[in-house]
């Protein structure tokens, strides 16, 4: 190692006048330094200097007068290092490894550098160096690397405040829900309590009844008995209040006979529905704790089974050419060689009902949360059904043109034709606009609408040009169309805000953002199978349904969101 124990006075810096005590600075004060310690490496005020002097350890250190250093030196020489080592306190980082460019102090050259060629003592490197440092530019470089870091802090901290946020948000709904278990307790508990007043008013009435059919026969006897103790010589009086008495009290002994073997109060018992706690027994939490899907985040599916939603009236294969689903999980399926509109359990995913359409429907969509629409382009009409439990559509409206694709939004209907153009619609049936737009000649099949629940964005699922953005008013705001997106037949917007698109040729389901750009590919071409129409998931965002060509089975698939 090119240094020794010793130190010349000689390659000290002149620029003495600018040091810092120590001391003092550790302690947080800025005094000038105005002893050197030749040994410590560290400069001293006057004060300090006396405490150095008398620490018996330190007793026989060589201190220099700040004069005396100065006239010692050689000009533009760097004084020596006074920061202390991190791993070794005791040290100042004094010593400088060229092989890998790295400072610190005797023993940390001593231990980790013991093998390398080029270790130096700091001044002597400089001395003999033409080393420059260049402050400006590790000043402009720490002042990037700070604003950086002070940034990637502030995007924590404002990380931090959503968490706080989404923590606050988790647990109103977790009261929210534990409210809503509350209030269907006190229901079931009114209904309890409503059925034992019906059932005691019941037996009070029966117990009333039988008070009055005793003080009436009470009475009887009580009457026969008077008159015929005030009977006089009249035989025949004498005879008909016997009569009477007689009477009065045959139907008294039966009367009491009948009673005896009737309870003044019927035995009423109360059985709990034990189930109710066997199932909260079941339960850990209130529900399961999820990853929440944003408008940018790419389903994950996994699994998927097959459901049969064929019927015995179904005359030809099924082909389910859209879906829906309500609130409460029930699916709505518009099959388009049956004619029917279908109705689907929602844990089972049995056919609980179905309306026949007299055509061949196209899209189905969900309208207040409370009915569902259903497009028949042969007939020119949008049939509504409530779900009242009537097997029978009950309302329509007419259009003037075949109408294929159907959504809703912002209380209105949006209808589009076979072309380039989407109308809207009010639910009585009156058409307040038409939203065309440009496709530079090329053919148009708009098959499938959904609309932004604030009505400022259309998606149109055109099967030969793809996805396409529209504002409000018609004007494109995205298009999107390659090899992935080949005959797209369905788009259908999740409660998150990104727009599934089912390809037919391509057979996959895309996802994109509000804005039309594509975040990924969810199911990928089996050719095994047939080629995908549908996409749809529940409101909860659970489960995803996909309906195949001429295929009798719907495709359940779980949407992962597990933490």
């Amino acid at each position: 190692m090119a240094t020794g124990n010793q130190i010349d006075t000689d390659i000290l810096s002149d620029e003495l006048f600018d040091v810092l005590c120590s001391m003092c600075k550790n302690k947080g004060t800025n005094t000038e330094g105005e002893k050197f310690c030749v040994d410590c490496h560290d400069y001293f005020c006057r004060n300090c200097v006396q405490v150095h002097n008398v620490v018996p350890v330190l007793v026989g250190h060589k201190v220099l007068d700040k004069s005396q250093v100065k006239s010692g030196t050689s000009i533009g020489l760097p004084r020596a290092p006074t920061e202390r080592c991190d791993r070794h306190s005791h040290k100042h980082i004094d010593m400088y490894c060229q092989n890998h460019d790295k400072v610190g102090c005797s023993t940390c050259m001593a231990v980790d550098h013991r093998f390398c060629k080029d270790t130096f003592y700091i001044p002597e490197f400089i001395q003999n160096n033409t080393y420059q440092v260049e402050y400006r530019q590790i000043q402009i470089k720490l002042k990037a690397i700070a604003e950086t870091l002070a940034k990637q802090c502030d995007r924590f901290k404002e990380d931090k405040q959503r968490l706080l946020k989404m923590k606050a948000e988790l647990l109103a709904n977790i009261r929210k829900f534990r409210q809503e278990i509350d209030d269907h307790l006190n229901k079931l508990e009114k209904s309890s309590l409503d059925e034992i007043d019906d059932k005691v008013k019941s037996l009070e009435d029966k117990i009333e009844d039988s008070l009055k059919q005793l003080q009436t026969n009470k009475s009887r006897v009580t009457s026969a008995n008077v008159k015929l103790a005030s009977a006089n010589i009249n035989q025949s009086e004498v005879f008909v209040y016997v009569k009477i008495a007689e009477n009065a009290a045959n139907v008294a002994n039966k009367y009491i006979e009948d009673a005896k073997f009737k309870s003044s109060v019927e035995g009423i018992d109360f059985q709990p529905d034990r189930t109710i706690l066997t199932q909260l027994e079941k339960k850990k939490t209130l529900g399961i704790l999820s990853k929440k899907l944003t408008a940018a985040t790419l389903f994950q599916i996994k699994g998927s089974q097959s459901y049969n939603v064929k019927v015995v009236s179904d005359r030809k294969k099924c082909y389910i050419r859209s879906a829906c689903c309500m609130e409460d999980g029930t699916i709505f399926l518009a099959d388009y060689y049956n004619n029917k509109l279908k109705r689907l359990h929602r844990y089972n995913y049995t056919v609980t009902k179905y309306w026949d359409l007299h055509g061949k429907p196209y899209q189905v969509c969900l309208i207040n949360n409370t009915q569902v629409g259903v497009t028949v382009p042969s007939q020119k009409k949008v049939y509504f059904t409530s779900d009242s439990g009537k097997k029978k559509t009950t309302n329509e409206i007419k259009t003037d043109f075949e109408c294929f694709g159907l959504a809703y939004a912002n209380n209105n209907l949006y209808i589009s034709d076979e072309n380039t153009s989407v109308y809207m619609y009010t639910l009585s049936g009156k058409k307040l606009q038409q939203i065309s737009y440009d496709q530079s000649g090329f053919d148009c099949d708009i098959y499938s609408l959904a609309v932004s629940q604030d009505a400022t964005r259309i998606y149109v699922a055109d099967y030969h040009n793809g996805l396409t953005v529209l504002d409000k008013n018609g004007q494109v705001i995205r298009s999107f169309y390659n090899d992935q997106l080949i005959g797209a037949t369905c788009c259908y917007l999740t409660e998150a805000g990104s727009v599934l698109v089912s390809v037919e040729a391509s057979n996959n389901v895309l996802q994109f953002t509000p804005d039309g750009e594509l975040i990924g590919e969810i199911i990928k071409d089996d050719s095994g199978k047939r080629n995908i129409i549908s996409a749809c998931c529940n409101q909860q965002m659970t489960k995803m349904y996909i309906s195949r060509f001429r295929d009798d089975n719907i495709e359940v698939y779980d949407i992962n969101r597990h933490i």
